[in-house]
């Protein structure tokens, strides 16, 4: 059973599906004509600077960006980069690059789409996502229905068991805590921030999200500095393996360029679907402001998180010994940054685990509202409180990553179809916004 889910997993993350979310960025890059390059600065003003209190929405700009920055930031900026490294060579991290910058545009889109077509609830908060967005701009209420029941599905897993076992993991393996403990602590702390509401997630992530960040960067930089002498001959590997004869051949597409698109879509999850729904509880005057302050996450998530972890591990050179996932980058953290290096990385996956929890718990919450109401959402959240737990408790994950994996990319299809199909509509409020700051 587990190889056929398998296959199925690698199926759905093929080619085909990569060569549809980087067409989906292509296209909106072009029609949009930059928009990620032209207003980054402009994006980075409205993230951090601008005071939208008298806007409709929930939380703030910074609020909402955190949430789902905190969701994107996970096991893949520590063991997807490792991943792709061992399977593509250095040379899959600059295809991650090409990827998160190409990947931006659909992270503004989906939020652009999100603001717009979000809608209120009966208790006044701001509901919205792609579901709203296929349903009420394409005109197709089972789409919509499609996807949120896959969000659903992918929120038990990606969400929450497989991050509940990734924390326990590495807490047993590097401090020997017990995982009834982790499980027990994990079940208290996710209880008094998701059944807050996205208020008080927003105010959670707003403080954890910059701490967890600050904290893993503070630590790769340190090593990056010890060897700053080697840094320019990282870059060079980086760029000339990426380029190379062994990157661009060998099947369709070479394993550089597959590796390093893969892990890095699935790292910021740009196309995905799952943001905008965050997006779409914003303080914002326009859906554009939202948008632009959205596709900061892409940047964030991996041209800085993904690429210091990336140096790291090309510094150390381990990749040539074959190892892979965590336990690649131990090895390089613990040759590059120092001996207490597996406390740096098992205590930065254990945030970012945690934080993703918190993030697709409001993911699932708004599907499950989509399609049930509001009575659905206290069950929904014990649900998935209970296997955020289990996952702690569980030995072996491997075919419940494998299934987490098929939910994914079945939810980005529904996804994809909409911001291709309502690329106008992006353009033109692109168009109307720009319009305005003149």
């Amino acid at each position: 059973m587990s190889e056929i889910i398998l296959k199925i997993s690698n199926l759905i993350w093929g080619i085909p599906t990569l060569i549809l979310l980087i067409g989906a960025g292509l296209l909106l890059t072009i029609r949009l004509k930059g928009i990620q390059f032209t207003k980054f600065f402009h994006a980075v003003k409205l993230t951090f600077f601008d005071k939208s209190t008298n806007a409709e929405g929930d939380i703030s700009n910074l609020q909402a960006l955190m949430t789902a920055l905190a969701a994107t930031i996970g096991t893949g900026n520590i063991i997807g980069v490792a991943t792709a490294i061992s399977l593509g060579g250095p040379g899959a991290l600059f295809w991650m690059w090409v990827s998160a910058l190409i990947g931006m545009a659909s992270k503004y889109g989906e939020a652009v789409l999100a603001v717009k077509y979000r809608e209120k609830d009966e208790i006044g908060e701001m509901v919205g996502g792609p579901m709203y967005y296929i349903e009420k701009g394409l005109h197709a209420k089972w789409l919509g229905i499609t996807f949120a029941i896959f969000t659903i599905l992918a929120s038990f897993g990606i969400g929450s068991g497989v991050q509940g076992n990734s924390i326990s993991t590495s807490l047993h393996d590097t401090f020997g805590i017990p995982v009834y403990i982790t499980a027990l602590c994990i079940l208290a702390l996710s209880i008094l921030v998701v059944f807050g509401g996205v208020k008080c997630i927003g105010k959670v992530m707003v403080i954890l999200t910059p701490f967890m960040i600050a904290f893993f960067l503070i630590s790769c930089l340190y090593g990056i500095i010890l060897n700053i002498k080697l840094l320019p001959h990282t870059f060079m590997i980086i760029l000339s393996k990426g380029f190379s004869l062994d990157a661009i051949s060998g099947g369709l597409i070479g394993s550089a360029i597959r590796y390093g698109v893969a892990r890095g879509l699935y790292s910021n999850e740009a196309g995905l679907g799952s943001s905008p729904i965050a997006a779409a509880a914003a303080k914002t005057t326009h859906p554009c402001e939202q948008a632009l302050v959205s596709m900061l996450q892409v940047f964030i998530d991996t041209i800085i998180i993904c690429s210091l972890t990336g140096f790291i591990i090309v510094l150390s050179g381990e990749y040539e010994n074959n190892y892979n996932g965590a336990f690649l980058t131990i090895k390089s953290f613990s040759k590059i940054v120092g001996p207490y290096a597996k406390y740096i990385v098992s205590i930065s996956l254990s945030l970012f685990a945690f934080s993703t929890i918190l993030s697709w718990s409001y993911y699932g919450e708004k599907s499950i509202y989509y399609l049930f109401g509001r009575r659905s959402i206290v069950p929904y959240k014990i649900i998935f409180l209970i296997f955020a737990s289990l996952g702690a408790i569980a030995t072996n994950l491997n075919m419940v990553w494998n299934i987490s994996d098929i939910f994914n990319g079945l939810m980005c299809m529904p996804n994809l179809i909409a911001l291709i199909g309502l690329s106008s509509v992006i353009v033109s409020e692109t168009q109307n916004y720009l319009n305005k700051e003149k």
